[in-house]
């Protein structure tokens, strides 16, 4: 009998997975949010979609409860998925909820909280910016005293820079704290480090890290997100000390966390100060913003894909890769003040994929040479501040 998989997602994303799972054999459900009724979702992989209207408000998690639960007296639910970041929680409350096999609620804090994963991290002695819980005001007025200044503000709950507010100050602290009012114990503050940020983009089966892929972005995005840039990011020098240092620091923190089958999205800062890596933060998910569609330039291993695969298997039986590339990739992302931007004229063998999205312009070039990556990345960004970028104001809440 084929397996049932239920997919959650809050936003327009997963596609691969769920034609991943079809394609495996099994019965394939979405529920996702009613605006994204119109979405391009490959509804011939699709057995059957339900939507709810503002699925991201935390407060209809017991409506989704509810109707996950009718859904199951006539439906055998043997899998849940989240597609998105917003979800993994949802998800998580929903298996335990139902006692369906996956990550349950403690250990999908360490993917989605983050003062739970810095205080998980910093327990095993992974290095992490010093942190504390916007919770007591003697303990806040102390970390301010011995910390320096500058410092950052964000929500623990939030996926990227969303919420997030560097103070220069402890007037500048207080005031943030009395704008956030009785949303103050959401949040933590931790000391600012300047740095160039890394991610690593990871398939994990068994608590073994099978695939790992580290690249690195041309600006923090929190920079990109706040003050307007273009986004990028490239695959790592492969062999280099950091690289492989990275790697490392990816297995201790995946194994740190609980991580037992699945993806993962971990972002790591080196800093400038004293060219030591710390971790930022991790996920239990594919990282957005095209990096599937990056990884898989550099590498021929589709994330989505192998998530599929190994939510099937579920532990009952041997995981195989696929045949892995060892290429460099490198992906530019902006607002556009077109529509549509004419991405013709960027034309040289090395393009691998371009984006369709309105008001956007990307690209995903690869290519066998790091230095080449390099330098069509430079060239391209320039081209793109010139021929498309805009910017907008970043909301504090992600949304679709």
């Amino acid at each position: 009998m084929p397996l049932t998989i239920l997919c959650i997602t809050s936003y327009e994303k997963g596609q691969d997975f769920l034609r991943a799972a079809k394609n495996l054999g099994c019965r394939v459900l979405l529920i996702t949010s009613k605006i994204l009724e119109e979405a391009n979702w490959p509804r011939e992989s699709i057995d059957e979609i339900f939507y709810i209207a503002d699925i991201d408000k935390e407060w209809q998690m017991k409506d989704l409860l509810y109707g996950v639960s009718y859904l199951a007296r006539t439906e055998k639910i043997d899998r849940i998925v989240p597609l998105d970041d917003f979800d993994v929680e949802r998800a998580a409350a929903l298996r335990e909820h139902l006692r369906i096999p996956g990550m349950g609620d403690t250990t999908a804090r360490y993917f989605r909280d983050k003062l739970a994963m810095r205080t998980r991290a910093a327990e095993m002695k992974i290095l992490v910016p010093e942190f504390i819980h916007i919770l007591n005001y003697d303990a806040i007025k102390e970390f301010m005293q011995k910390v320096k200044f500058p410092l950052i503000i964000k929500p623990r709950m939030q996926a990227g820079s969303h919420g997030m507010k560097k103070v220069n100050n402890e007037a500048e602290v207080w005031k943030r704290l009395n704008e956030l009012g009785d949303e103050q114990s959401f949040f933590l503050m931790e000391k600012f480090i300047p740095g160039n940020i890394y991610h690593v983009d990871s398939i994990i089966y068994e608590k073994e890290i099978h695939f790992a892929l580290a690249h690195q972005y041309a600006k923090p995005p929190m920079e990109v997100a706040h003050e307007g840039r273009v986004f990028s990011t490239q695959t790592m020098l492969r062999g280099s000390e950091d690289e492989q240092n990275l790697l490392k620091l990816n297995e201790k923190v995946l194994k740190a966390m609980g991580m037992v089958r699945g993806v993962s999205h971990t972002e790591f800062i080196k800093a400038d100060i004293n060219g030591k890596f710390y971790f930022l933060e991790t996920s239990a998910r594919v990282g957005g913003a095209n990096i599937a569609e990056l990884t898989e330039a550099a590498s021929a291993v589709n994330l989505w894909r192998e998530w599929a695969k190994i939510e099937i298997l579920k532990g009952d039986g041997e995981y195989h890769l696929p045949e892995i590339r060892n290429d460099y990739a490198g992906l530019l992302n902006s607002l556009a003040k077109q529509e549509y931007p004419n991405l013709s004229s960027f034309n040289d063998p090395e393009i691998y994929w371009k984006l369709n999205k309105k008001y956007h312009a990307g690209l995903i070039i690869k290519s066998t040479s790091f230095e080449r990556i390099n330098n069509l990345l430079k060239n391209y960004t320039a081209r793109f501040y010139q021929d498309f970028f805009t910017t907008q104001p970043l909301s504090e809440k992600a949304g679709h």
